[in-house]
Order: structure tokens, then sequence, then C-alpha cells
């Protein structure tokens, strides 16, 4: 991962970056922004001169360079900050991990006004956009190893770097679980992969149960979901337990490793992808162990439910009945459904047993969600207004973006079956609606506390845009983290 450190003075130049902001009226030029530290003689000058000759507006993530051959620094860049604030600090950072690709080292002179909140912004959108995704060593990768950062007080800003390098680095972990192709992941591997990070973390505790110990507490919808793959399914349990903590809760997030469609199979179009089906259990895992390496006084329970859907003679069938942890019954008629059976004895064993504060869960669940709200916006349930409204204020920090859609009670009458106690995918409805309600049915006596996100479309970018790089988006994991800072 990228090397960022925090000085009061530079110790090399090489290449000096010095943020802009656009004009105090519309239509002035931009400006270079007053630094904390001294600069060498004539480059203040320079850059003020540059900024308005190469027409800079000053908004986020704008870069130009000039080369100054003999000369000290050897290179400048102008960076587009915006008014300064995280969002525009978390463009500008992007930005610069782009545009210093093929230096080494480069030092950023931040403004002498300059808050906790920019310098996050700009460690969070350095590590994000320079992070890579590769099984082999072909292809270069970017030169960029070290950004110097000057800051008038570098202890300042200790605590901020340190949960930006943590909300990076779970991020980039969620991205490379769900990148990995399904050759590689299954639900063992999954496991295996958390329980790696775990291991020397204090405070936090592992269980993973086995298909054995699945059918032997009930867990009816894993074990339909997984019966048709050779590799066996998962219930992942991971439990940040701090002794400060006041408040318990519950992360949620659907883990198909693979999603074939099962025996209502899915066109080779729809399929390609489906190493992706497993991101929000990417990031309620990655956002625990974030929580617990920021040691956040927030107990904090993940439930992941994996499985790989696949067709098999012993694939569960359209028609089957499944009965769920705790005895509730299905009827399912789409076997490409299959994300929201998982989910649904996850939910049901957390009301159970774990009788958390709060209830989220977090799933590429449904098409609609795309449909509805486009690629970069989740679809967020919740009949909690101020639950809603926290953690729709978190995502906003967090710089990813979500919709609160409605759970119209007329539709939950859809959800009935004349052979089971709930129909799992009825041909009536909204699609992402009809599968919010049906997850609502497990919740139980915490249904007044719980909250569900639809992230299919945003957990995947199809190129490079801001913070985001093509591939995973490690979707939840930021937004996750600052909303359990909130309750801390």
């Amino acid at each position: 991962m990228l090397a960022i450190r925090l000085l009061a003075e530079p110790d090399r130049l090489d290449t000096l970056v010095l943020p802009v902001r656009p004009g105090p009226a519309d239509g002035d030029p931009a400006r270079p922004a007053p630094t904390a530290s001294a600069l060498p003689d004539g480059v203040t000058e320079e850059a003020a001169a540059l900024a308005p000759a190469a027409r800079l507006t000053g908004r986020p993530g704008e870069v130009q360079s000039q080369l100054r051959p003999g000369r000290d620094p050897g290179r400048l860049l102008l960076l587009g900050v915006g008014e300064g604030d995280e969002a525009g600090w978390r463009a500008a950072g992007a930005a610069l991990a782009r545009a210093g690709k093929d230096e080494i080292h480069v030092t950023l002179a931040m403004p002498a006004d300059a808050t906790p909140a920019a310098v996050r912004g700009l460690v969070e959108g350095l590590l994000l956009a320079s992070y890579r995704f590769r099984l082999t060593d072909a292809g270069a990768a970017p030169a960029l190893a070290e950004v110097d950062v000057l800051v008038a007080d570098p202890g300042a800003h200790t605590a901020t770097v340190e949960a930006a390098r943590t909300t990076a680095r779970m991020t980039r972990f969620a991205r490379d679980l769900t990148n990995t192709p399904s050759s590689v992941k299954n639900p063992q591997w999954f496991a295996e992969q958390v329980a790696a990070l775990a291991a020397d973390v204090p405070d936090l505790h592992l269980r993973v149960r086995g298909p054995d110990e699945l059918a032997a507490e009930g867990f009816g919808g894993i074990l339909a979901v997984g019966g048709g793959s050779a590799s066996g399914p998962r219930l992942l349990e991971l439990d940040w337990r701090p002794a400060d903590a006041r408040t318990h809760v519950v992360l949620v997030g659907k883990g198909i490793t693979f999603d074939t469609g099962g025996i209502s199979i899915k066109p080779v179009a729809a399929m390609k992808l489906m190493r992706k089906d497993m991101a929000g259990a990417a990031a309620v895992v990655a956002a625990t162990l974030g929580a617990a390496s920021l040691r956040l006084p927030v107990r904090v329970t993940t439930l992941a439910p994996l499985a790989e859907n696949m067709l098999s003679g012993s694939a569960f069938r359209p028609g089957d009945i499944i009965r769920h942890y705790g005895g509730t019954t299905s009827e399912t008629t789409n076997s490409d459904a299959e994300g929201r059976l998982v989910l649904a004895d996850a939910l049901a064993y957390a009301v159970a047993e774990l009788r958390p504060d709060l209830l989220v869960d977090l799933a590429t669940l449904t098409g609609a969600n795309a449909v509805a709200l486009g690629k970069r916006t989740g679809a967020l349930y919740s009949d909690n207004d101020a639950l809603a409204a926290d953690v729709l204020a978190a995502i906003a920090a967090a710089g990813e973006a979500a919709w609160r859609m409605p759970l119209p009670a007329d539709y939950a009458e859809h959800l009935g079956s004349e052979l089971a106690d709930l129909h799992s995918s009825p041909d009536r409805g909204a699609g992402s609606v009809m599968a919010a309600l049906y997850l609502r049915e497990f919740t139980g006596e915490l249904c007044d506390r719980w909250l569900h996100v639809d992230m299919s479309a945003p957990s995947w970018a199809d190129g490079d845009d801001a913070e985001l790089t093509r591939g995973a988006t490690g979707w939840g994991v930021r937004s996750l983290l600052r909303w359990l800072g909130s309750l801390a």
C-alpha cells in the first residue's frame, strides 16, 4: 500500500504538489492556496502565474503539470481541491494518485487552514485510487511509492491519518475478496482469509459453521442454496466485543461466492461477474475488522452466510419449500432469488440468539437496484426514520451514495403462499422492494431497528472513477465505519 508521511518540512523535493482553489467569485481565475510550509524561492509566484494561464478552475481532481528542468523541484503539479472540504480532497487525492503514477515520490504542501477532514479525504483518495488487483505479475505496477504531506503540526493529524489508513486498508481487503475469481474463492476460502486477519486481534472472536453444524442447528436456507455445490456452505460469525461497549450492532452480509442462478440458470452475460455476489459479506466483515483495528467502543457481530449457488443433481428446485432457522418456511419458485434465502437464516438467528440493539444487512440482492438508481447508488430500506437518517448521513460523509426507498404495507400481501409461510420471490410488486419486505419478515421484534441496503449496482465499477478503480469498489466499508464511529 502507498506510504504516506506527515512532515512539517520537506526532506526531499522531486515533485511538488500545490493545492488550487476556485477564485473568490464566478469567473475569477483559480489560485494556489497559501501553504503551511515554506516553499523554495519563486515557486509560489510561478504557481500563481501558471494557474490562470492554464485556465484552471480549481475543481476537485483537476491537475496541471509543469516541468522545471535543472531546478528544485523538477516538477510542479497544481492540484484542484475545490473549496477544501473532505469530498474535494478525496477527489484530489485520487487524481494525484493517478497523475503521479510515473513518479516514485511526491510532496504535497497542504493549505495553512487544512482541517482534519481535509487530511482524511486526501489520504483515503490516495490509498483507494492507487489500489490495483492482479493475480499475476503481468503489467507494470504504478511507480508511486511514497507521498509526503506537509502540515504545520503532523502530530495533530495522527489519529485522523490512522482512521483513514484503516478505512482504506479494509476497503481494499473487501475489494480483494470480491475481485478474486470464484475458481479460487469458495465459502471455505473466504472464511480462511478472514481468519488470517482476525487471529491476532484482541477481543475479536471468530466462529465458522460448516455443513454439519448448519444442518444440526436448522439453517435450511443456507443449506438449500449451497446444496448444489461441491464446496459446502459456511456461516461465518465474527464478534468484536470491547469491554467498554454500550451498543451492540449486528451486521449481516450476503456471501454468494458464485451465482449460476441454480436451476433457474442465468444467461452468460448476467453470470460473468457473479464472483461479486459476495460483496455484501466482504463489506460487513471488513468493517468489523476495521472497527476492531480502531478499537471502536461498539460491539459488532457480523454474520456472513456463505454459499455457492451451483447447478447439479443436489441443487434446490423451483417450487421447493425451505425451512429457515427458527422454523419459518419459504416457497421458492426462482432459484436465482437465492440471496434472500441465506440472509433470512442469518437475520432470524441474529434476532433469536444475539438480540442486538440494531440490525443492518448489506446485499448484492437485485438487478432492480441498478434499474431504479443507477450504478453508484444503493437502495436503503428501513421503518426507523432516525436509523435511516443516521446511516444515510454516514454514507454521504464517507463519499458513497444511497437513496431511501419505501416499504409499502400493501405490497407485503404479495408474500403470501398457499404452501408455506412466505413466498420468497413473488411475481408481483417491485423487485428490490419485495426482496426487502421479504427480509423484514425475519427481523421479528427488531423490525423497527433493522435497516437493509441493496448494493448490487455500486459494488462494481466499470472503469476508474475518482477514488474507485475498475472492478470491485468495496462499497459499504467506509460507510459502515463512519456509522459505527458515530455510535461510539
